[in-house]
């Protein structure tokens, strides 16, 4: 009984120690995000919380109702530049995520 509850804590301890692992890796830029996770077993996204720890490592601060963080954008061919305070107060602005291909 004593060698099963010590196996169960070890597997208790692995097991949380790949969530903060992953949680961590997930917390990093999305370059350094994606070459970790190419190399992640496929076994892992079984067992371990993906989906749950994605979505709390990537939640941000925001709230309804506060001020957009400024940013910049160039256009296709990067020709001319836009930041996002130039538009503050002056017209809506609308920022769509997404493809349309």
């Amino acid at each position: 009984m004593k060698t099963l509850s010590k196996v169960v804590l070890a597997c208790a301890l692995v097991y949380g120690a790949g969530c903060a692992g992953l949680y961590a890796v997930m917390r990093q830029s999305p370059d350094a995000f994606s070459a970790t996770m190419k190399h992640m077993p496929d076994a892992a996204f079984m067992v371990l919380p993906f989906r749950k720890l994605r979505m709390n490592a990537r939640r941000g601060q925001l709230q309804p109702g506060d001020i957009a963080p400024d940013f910049d954008l160039s256009s296709l061919d990067e020709k001319n530049h836009l930041r996002l305070s130039s538009l503050r107060g002056s017209k809506p602005v609308v920022l769509v995520f997404g493809s349309y291909t």
